[in-house]
């Protein structure tokens, strides 16, 4: 196995601004908190492919919601890698629960970026069975594959990222 890539948090400052973006205001405590238990992603065993990234707090979702969550986690990998993210497959399974960009996709140079590489992920429970979906804090909700990947022969990008999601497609 190849060992291309280590997690870690994003600062403080950076989980709660996103914290706040995303639930609006919070008490400081709360947030200290939930950061100070933020889980870092791990295999479950040693055959899996998956990192299991983890709920910061307990989600539940009613049928058709959607919850955006901050992960509190960023990633720092070689470059020609990318970290594919998807829903735990038994979630997807029991309960529908989708991942708004069906496929997540975190760059290398993501880690760079003006948000320091703060990995969200935007869920959506799309049961047609009517079933609320409750995560547990500390239960894995999604997990991120690496895949190695290739360039065309004649490419010449030279464009350097600085910024969030969608800032490759700016000028």
């Amino acid at each position: 196995m190849k060992r291309i890539a280590k997690f870690q948090k994003v600062s403080y400052e950076q989980f709660t601004e996103g914290w706040i973006d995303t639930f609006g205001a919070t008490n400081a405590e709360e947030i200290k908190t939930i950061y100070d238990h933020i889980k870092l992603p791990k295999r479950a065993t040693s055959g899996s492919a998956g990192y299991d990234f983890y709920a910061p707090v307990t989600l539940t979702m009613k049928p058709g919601e959607t919850v955006k969550v901050p992960t509190g986690i960023r990633v720092e990998m070689e470059e020609n890698w990318v970290l594919k993210c998807y829903p735990r497959s038994g979630l997807g399974f029991k309960y529908r629960l989708q991942l708004n960009n069906t496929v997540g996709i975190i760059d290398s140079d993501y880690f760079y970026s003006d948000n320091e590489g703060h990995i969200f992920a935007k869920i959506t429970n799309d049961t047609n069975e009517n079933k609320t979906v409750e995560i547990p804090e500390g239960t894995g909700f999604m997990q991120g594959i690496f895949v190695e990947y290739g360039i065309t022969v004649d490419d010449d990008v030279t464009s350097v990222r600085n910024g969030g999601f969608g800032s490759t497609t700016q000028s």
